[in-house]
């Protein structure tokens, strides 16, 4: 598996993840504002396996020390095979190389929130129908202590 930094040639494979993914974990509505996120994504990372991308997912720093992760993704059909966790950590491990960075926020819905409990988030806040009706946004929080260290495999 390879942990790489996005390029433009990226974004039809990240439009096909997106698109995987909806409406189980994203609303339709929600598709034009990814594409505007990534024409200016400051940090973005896709996940490759066999020559394939299968995953996808962005962070930035919303002020000194403190990170959220934006927009991450696997393949629908991929999904429990541990593809998640490897684009997880990467972009923990990515984030915690830079200097002082000591906490990690991220939105998410209902139904992605058990996902991110395993690694340490706690959910700070629950807003219903927060990106659409019957997609909750559940805001979370890392201390980056907490953090689970990113395995080798």
């Amino acid at each position: 598996m390879l942990f790489r930094v996005y390029q433009s040639t990226d974004t039809v494979a990240c439009l096909e993840l997106f698109d995987s993914n909806t409406p189980a974990f994203f609303a339709p509505s929600e598709r034009e504002e990814f594409v505007a996120y990534l024409a200016e994504a400051p940090h973005y990372f896709v996940l490759v396996h066999n020559q394939r991308i299968v995953g996808c997912g962005g962070l930035e720093e919303i002020r000194d020390r403190t990170w959220v992760l934006c927009w991450g993704m696997v393949d629908r059909n991929l999904h429990r095979q541990g593809l998640g966790k490897a684009l997880l950590l990467g972009r923990l491990d990515w984030i915690r190389q830079q200097p002082n960075a000591s906490v990690v926020h991220l939105d998410t819905t209902q139904f992605s929130r058990g996902f991110f409990e395993r690694f340490g988030f706690v959910a700070t806040s629950i807003t219903a129908n927060g990106y659409a009706e019957g997609f909750d946004r559940v805001d979370m929080t890392l201390e980056l202590k907490a953090v689970i260290p990113p395995t080798t495999a």
